[in-house]
């Protein structure tokens, strides 16, 4: 048994040792909709952006790794309260709404290293994980109320251009909700969207 905890102990930290880390700014385009349990507020979609810095770890030779960040995130939407009697009744009819938060996304990734020099060039990649996000703040709607955080699941593809730009495409879903109506409790809703993004690594 001890013999095996030290194989691992020193497999761990020869890893640790040989990986790469790098990281630079980056951001993101993100095209995101509101999802409410029930019909009763008209939602429409309005683009929105991340901004911030991403970490790359990666294990030379076999193409796995990770990636972290903390990033300044916005999601806006318009929401249409006037449509319903139960909104309307308190005078709110169309009302901008964005929620600020600080997001957490954490990824497994893996890429493609092994393409004879080609990845000098371009090097596909693709990555999963988490996104951790707390919400700090939102546009004045006393209707709508938002909890302290939410989880979302981002899972998408990408390409390395000459080891330094990093262009990738995801979907980000969140299971949790992100904003509630404040006069009824079971009136919740979700975020989820499309992203664009751009990464400038330091070599």
């Amino acid at each position: 048994m001890k013999k095996l905890l030290l194989t691992t102990l020193f497999a761990a930290v020869a890893v640790s040792a040989s990986a790469e880390f790098r990281w630079g700014p980056s951001a993101s385009a993100y095209f995101g909709k509101y999802y409410w349990r029930q019909p009763l507020i008209e939602s429409e979609s309005q683009p929105a952006f991340m901004a911030g810095i991403m970490g790359e770890l990666m294990i030379p030779g076999i193409g796995f790794g990770i990636d972290l960040g903390v990033n300044y995130a916005m999601h806006s939407a318009k929401f249409n309260l006037g449509a319903h009697e139960i909104w309307s009744a308190g005078g709110y009819g169309n009302v901008p709404f964005k929620l600020h938060s600080v997001e957490v996304p954490v990824h497994v990734r893996f890429k493609w290293t092994r393409m004879q020099g080609v990845e000098d060039y371009v090097a596909p990649f693709a990555y999963v994980g988490p996104v951790f996000q707390f919400h700090v703040a939102q546009s004045d709607c006393p209707a709508i109320e938002h909890p302290v955080g939410s989880v979302g699941l981002q899972f998408g593809i990408g390409a390395e251009i000459i080891k330094s730009i990093q262009i990738s495409g995801s979907y980000i879903f969140n299971p949790t909700y992100e904003i509630r109506t404040v006069k009824l409790d079971n009136l919740s809703a979700r975020n989820s969207g499309w992203t664009v993004n751009l990464t400038y690594l330091f070599k």
